[in-house]
């Protein structure tokens, strides 16, 4: 879905929308903050590390749960994430495995199998009690903080720099999925993705580490004539980053996050491109979501994420895997 125009405007009949529906935001933040404290937690064997977010939409919480399994990877550790695979169609579970198609498991789960081996499973719990029968010793949640079947040794929030809370209020009035100190009570650290300090975050003492997503390349992008297309929670994070390395966007078409292109919207993507002897560009989220057919002839821009200080995250991760002892000299 793409956020509602009332969560960011402010003519009258979008503060209208707004409160009519706090409301229904008072509920959905008390039926968060009962769940939390009425659920029964499985406490897994394994470690458990939630990297999550406070709002719907695109927080970059993908790239930095990917980039945190490499660190563990590093220390010698054998993660696996865990996903609910939003909008995918298996409920058990399983493994994703190389042949799997976003409508079956999702489209994050698709871009963090290239990192570390990934279980769907809606029941998290379920889910815990597989990976730890397949040997994993540490489970990497993406999303998950507003869930509460599974207890968490490490609850990371990841805050985007730019659109912070929104407006402040609760779905449906507002992007937040509960109370902005409600949630970060339940923190061990808050991740920054950006410049900016959200003024909510002005008085909290939780650590704050800074972060940004980067592209992996850039050299072949400059000077290149695209189309660019993405459906994901911040679209014009993408086209700015496409920008910023020198490509020459001839167009630009948002879509909903998680969006499905349909065989029609691609045969206009494709016609347009051709018409302006352009290349059609777009998100690696997006292109894991195309068939196989509909990938010829459109190119991905990788992103990662990058920390500005990474020993604090360093320190963090000690608590679920002591780094390793460096080799002494002769």
């Amino acid at each position: 879905m793409r956020p509602p125009d009332f969560w960011t405007q402010h003519d009258l009949v979008s503060q209208l929308a707004v409160a009519v529906l706090t409301p229904l935001g008072w509920l959905h933040g008390a039926g968060v903050a009962f769940r939390a404290t009425h659920t029964a937690q499985y406490r897994s064997s394994a470690k458990v590390v939630c990297i999550g977010n406070l709002t719907a939409g695109g927080a970059g919480k993908t790239p930095i749960a990917m980039e945190i399994a490499r660190l563990l990877i590093a220390r010698g550790a054998r993660p696996v994430f865990l996903s609910r695979g939003y909008r995918g169609n298996r409920a058990r579970p399983a493994f994703v495995a190389a042949n799997d198609l976003a409508t079956a498991v999702g489209d994050e789960p698709l871009l963090l199998a290239s990192i570390a081996p990934v279980i769907i499973s809606r029941n998290r719990a379920a889910g815990a009690k597989f990976a730890e029968k397949n040997g994993f010793d540490v489970i990497i949640m993406d999303d998950g903080h507003q869930n509460f079947s599974l207890a968490k040794d490490l609850s990371i929030v990841v805050v985007d720099a730019e659109t912070g809370f929104g407006n402040n209020r609760m779905l449906p009035a507002g992007p937040l999925r509960e109370p902005v100190a409600q949630g970060l009570k339940r923190a061990d650290a808050i991740v920054i993705n950006g410049k900016e300090t959200p003024s909510a975050l002005s008085g909290t003492r939780l650590m704050a580490i800074r972060a940004h997503l980067a592209p992996v390349t850039e050299d072949s992008w400059a000077g290149r004539r695209v189309i660019a297309f993405a459906g994901i929670g911040r679209p014009e994070r993408f086209f700015s980053s496409l920008a910023s390395i020198g490509t020459q966007i001839i167009e630009a078409r948002p879509f909903g996050d998680h969006h499905i292109y349909t065989k029609v919207e691609m045969t206009q993507l494709k016609a347009r491109a051709r018409a302006e002897n352009a290349v059609l560009a777009t998100t690696e989220k997006d292109f894991v979501r195309l068939t196989p057919a509909d990938r010829d002839g459109i190119v991905f821009l990788p992103v990662c994420a990058r920390f500005d200080d990474r020993e604090p995250l360093e320190r963090l991760l000690d608590r679920l895997v002591p780094r390793g002892v460096p080799p002494q000299p002769r």
